[in-house]
């Protein structure tokens, strides 16, 4: 009987030691991740929807295709002519390969671009429950190298916020 007394004590206890804050609160700031537009070459001040783009990071096979025709919403597409994708905590450097008219069953209008981002990492302590979180800085000299595989479909890259610490603003507009 000692015994079970004993037992229920030091498990009321265990979980009465809890609290409230042990539970990342959903509106808390995460790493943010790097969040693109999409701009019309001949008109620069206009956004530009893009379609069938697939996104996909060094070393892995499969990418996030944007497609706003597609009738399942992808947590990265904010509409036609944003993108948010992440940048690696792990690492000073993401690779993406940028892939215009995906979908295409025609290998010649398949258009391959390769962006590098340089960049810099602080982590921050959030919170006892959220842990940390991982705010970026481009490289102030090469924010970023871009290579093509293939047909050029990206005309021209623009760094309009070199710190990327929320999700609000734009950090990169590209033109095509």
């Amino acid at each position: 009987m000692k015994k079970l007394l004993l037992f229920i004590f030091v498990v009321t206890l265990f979980f009465s030691s809890c609290e409230k804050d042990d539970i990342c609160d959903a509106n808390t700031a995460t790493t943010p991740r790097l969040f693109i537009q999409f701009y019309d070459f001949a008109n620069p001040s206009v956004l530009k929807n893009v379609t069938n783009l697939k996104v996909v990071g060094a070393g892995i096979t499969d990418g996030i295709i944007f497609n706003p025709t597609a009738t399942g919403e992808s947590k990265y597409l904010a509409n036609g002519n944003t993108i948010s994708i992440p940048l690696k905590t792990n690492d000073n450097t993401t690779i993406y390969t940028f892939t215009l008219n995906s979908g295409n069953s025609n290998p010649a209008l398949i258009n391959l671009d390769n962006i590098q981002f340089d960049y810099t990492k602080n982590d921050i302590f959030v919170s006892r429950a959220c842990g940390f979180k991982t705010i970026f800085t481009l490289n102030p000299t090469n924010p970023y190298s871009h290579t093509i595989a293939t047909d050029k479909w990206i005309k021209y890259i623009s760094v309009e916020k070199s710190n990327i610490e929320n999700e609000n603003e734009t950090h990169i507009k590209i033109f095509f």
